[in-house]
């Protein structure tokens, strides 16, 4: 089995959640093993290490687990981004659209610079919505994007098209899984 085909066989799949029709990727299973959380890590920061990345920005949560695990591989900062409230400097803030509803993502005004080059890395990649709204704030920021990393992708829900489209930002995740 290689790397791919073990780490998939360490997602559990949960049907209905959090909805009649959803078939869910928990990814936390992969978490919950070390040699597979290990492994997951590795492979999202190889490609791009030796790219020059000083930040890596992840979304609360489950993009704190694994954003800040990659960004000590790449031996770079690590950038929270959260929900309204929670940061306590003064921050950027970006409404946008999930799958399942809508919220706002906030970053410190100053944990970036023009001088930054910028990994976006998060658990899961759907509809592009959260991704789309940690863009912005970084744009804010002047800040270089070199890219966008996932654990997983739903490409059939079309979100990495969407943010290759729109923003010429290239999304690279580690598995595809069909469907959503």
């Amino acid at each position: 089995m290689d790397d791919i085909e073990y780490l998939k066989s360490c997602v559990k799949s949960i049907k209905d959640f959090p909805k009649s029709g959803i078939l869910f990727r928990d990814i936390t299973s992969v978490c919950e093993n070390p040699q597979a959380f290990n492994l997951i890590c590795r492979l999202m920061a190889e490609k791009y290490a030796g790219l020059g990345i000083t930040k890596v920005v992840g979304s609360e949560s489950r993009g704190f687990v694994f954003g800040s695990a990659v960004a000590v591989l790449l031996n770079s900062g690590f950038v929270l981004v959260r929900k309204p409230g929670k940061l306590p400097r003064e921050v950027y803030s970006e409404n946008y659209e999930l799958e399942y509803g809508q919220n706002t993502l906030e970053i410190h005004k100053d944990a970036l610079t023009a001088e930054d080059r910028v990994l976006i890395v998060d658990d899961l990649l759907a509809t592009g919505g959260t991704v789309e709204a940690q863009i912005k704030l970084i744009k804010r920021s002047g800040a270089e994007i070199a890219g966008a990393v996932f654990a997983i992708n739903l490409p059939d829900i079309g979100g990495s098209a969407y943010i290759r489209d729109k923003y010429n930002i290239s999304c690279h995740s580690i598995m595809d899984f069909p469907g959503h």
